[in-house]
């Protein structure tokens, strides 16, 4: 019955950033704001990131889970300092794109995002090679949104 509260409690906190990112997300002036934008060809409709997005939240949650009960001698406190501090990015790129509206800041946000992640991917291999796996389709998306965020930022 642990591990189950523990999988629940790993879901819920990897899904923080996107209870915070629906504050921002497009709606109202926001939501004008960004339609009024220039965007890429590649840029996908939004219903993509309606079912994109909670599936890569899931797959987070699952790798956290996996480092939680992984049975490892060594600490496990980088890992977690790195899962932490990619989520509060993550959900800064929403403050900084919708709600601030600076496309240019949340582009280097988004780098700086991209490369906590792969350190966060590497750091739960050394623990679980599995946990980690299930974070590179999270930075593969996090390649796509730099491609979109910098194409807004070159377009506009």
């Amino acid at each position: 019955m642990k591990k189950f509260f523990q999988f629940i409690l790993a879901i819920v906190i990897s899904f923080i950033p996107s209870f915070i990112g629906m504050m921002f997300s497009p709606n109202g002036p926001s939501d004008l704001w960004y339609n009024a934008l220039n965007k890429s060809m590649l840029t996908p409709d939004g219903w993509v990131f309606a079912v994109v997005w909670p599936i890569l939240y899931f797959l987070l949650g699952v790798a956290l889970f996996l480092i939680m009960i992984d049975k490892t001698k060594q600490s496990k406190a980088k890992a977690y300092w790195l899962f932490v501090a990619h989520m509060a990015l993550n959900a800064l790129w929403s403050y900084l794109f919708f709600g601030l509206q600076m496309a240019g800041a949340a582009l280097i946000e988004l780098v700086v995002l991209f490369a906590i992640s792969i350190w966060m991917a590497r750091a739960f291999y050394q623990i679980r090679h599995s946990a980690s796996y299930l974070v590179w389709p999270y930075i593969a998306w996090q390649l796509f949104a730099m491609f979109l965020n910098g194409m807004i930022v070159y377009l506009n």
